[in-house]
């Protein structure tokens, strides 16, 4: 059986179930939603699985809802109505962690005839960090950079080859005990079952397989860039239409498997524009890797620039876990004079760090010479709320250049 290890998110969701009536876990399938609400939960219904159950919730709602709170309703958009009778039920209890509700769907916007602001509060679930995956001691912390606490001396790194192999092998819980061959397997498994039966699933629009397949590998090649998406269209060997295309999109952001990264705007002390397109990104850099059949030898020797850009896009992903512990947002900086910072945390109360993104050691002087240009471009009440700024690398220990600059591993990354 898969191992079971504590989760990031439990914190945040424990958090909303004292102050909301109910919470939504959402994400993509397979990430550890149902087992982490399970923890939580007092009794539940999983309408994925229980036929009786998901037909009593399509012919009236209510029918459902009794039970032991916090009571978890899994997979709760399969039965139209449910959202609405959920609200419907904290309203007249007006109590709090009373419901949670898992998702790795969202419904048609129309479907939700009310908003559950202030009663249901969103929680996101991706797959795991390398600090959830025991790869990580969590000895620089996100948070305290954001203070401005500058991390000790940590000796944690990971090998260029084994960082491969664990992107390979992505965050899925599932995968924790498989060997490398056998996750890749089960990656593009995942993808098939994606691509066949989950995109007509979702609204009933029957999309072209080959179609789907052949844009998800397009996508996969433009992660971590702000390709657009009629550049993303136009790779595969048949381009798609622009309808199609944001039909097809569309569908795969509402399972989840796209979570794109959009551009800071700071005041800026000049006047330069600043870049609008988002930067692109899979849900799990393993995805990107099924997507294109790629394996870990091919991605150390012919594909070792697009491992990279992988690399890049598992360094975000698990910054978006760490960040959301602190309610902060991960966005990335480019303007029209060249200058590109990977990763912009920042904070409701506008504290922020710049993170910049480098798989080998000869450009951490590059990176830092970037970091500290945008330190110089921003207004001055931005730079005086900039807790740091830092390189994040693979096989490197955690130390302080002169220049401020704090260079650390991803296995040396926590919230």
């Amino acid at each position: 059986m898969p191992r079971i290890r504590s989760r990031i998110a439990e914190d945040l969701i424990g958090a909303r179930l004292r102050t909301h009536g109910g919470v939504l876990i959402t994400g993509p399938k397979a990430v550890g939603k149902t087992t982490t609400a399970e923890s939580f939960a007092e009794s539940a219904i999983f309408l994925d699985r229980d036929r009786a159950g998901l037909t009593a919730a399509q012919t009236d709602p209510d029918l459902v809802l009794d039970g032991d709170a916090p009571r978890l309703i899994d997979e709760y958009q399969l039965a139209d109505g449910l959202w609405e009778a959920v609200r419907g039920r904290i309203d007249s209890v007006a109590g709090k962690g009373l419901f949670l509700l898992t998702g790795s769907s969202t419904p048609e916007r129309e479907s939700r005839l009310h908003s559950g602001a202030a009663r249901i509060a969103p929680v996101s679930m991706r797959t795991m960090s390398f600090m959830e995956r025991g790869l990580s001691a969590g000895k620089v912390s996100v948070g305290r950079l954001l203070d401005g606490e500058l991390p000790p001396r940590v000796p944690d790194r990971i090998s260029v080859a084994d960082l491969v192999e664990v992107m390979a092998i992505g965050g899925w819980p599932a995968n924790l005990d498989l060997t490398t061959q056998e996750a890749l397997d089960a990656n593009a498994d995942y993808l098939d079952m994606i691509i066949e039966v989950d995109m007509a699933r979702i609204d009933g629009v029957r999309r072209d397989p080959y179609r789907v397949r052949r844009l998800l590998a397009s996508y996969a090649r433009n992660v971590a860039t702000d390709a657009a998406l009629r550049t993303i269209g136009r790779a595969s060997d048949e381009p798609v239409a622009e309808a199609t295309l944001h039909s097809y999109l569309a569908a795969l952001s509402r399972q989840f498997l796209i979570e794109d990264q959009d551009a800071w705007k700071p005041s800026l002390r000049s006047r330069v524009r600043l870049a609008a397109t988002p930067k692109r990104h899979l849900a799990d850099p393993s995805l990107a890797i099924a997507a294109l059949g790629a394996t870990p030898e091919r991605l150390l020797r012919s594909e070792i620039e697009w491992a990279g850009f992988l690399f890049e896009s598992q360094v975000i992903h698990d910054l978006r876990v760490y960040a959301a512990v602190h309610r902060s947002t991960l966005r990335f900086y480019r303007d029209n004079k060249g200058l590109e910072i990977d990763g912009i945390v920042e904070s409701r109360d506008g504290r922020w760090i710049g993170i910049e993104v480098k798989l080998g050691h000869d450009r951490i002087d590059e990176a830092a010479s970037n970091l500290l240009s945008l330190r110089g471009k921003v207004a001055g009440d931005v730079s005086d709320r900039c807790g740091g700024l830092a390189v994040v690398t693979a096989n490197s220990p955690t130390y302080v250049r002169s220049d401020g600059i704090v260079v650390t591993s991803i296995a040396a990354l926590g919230p």
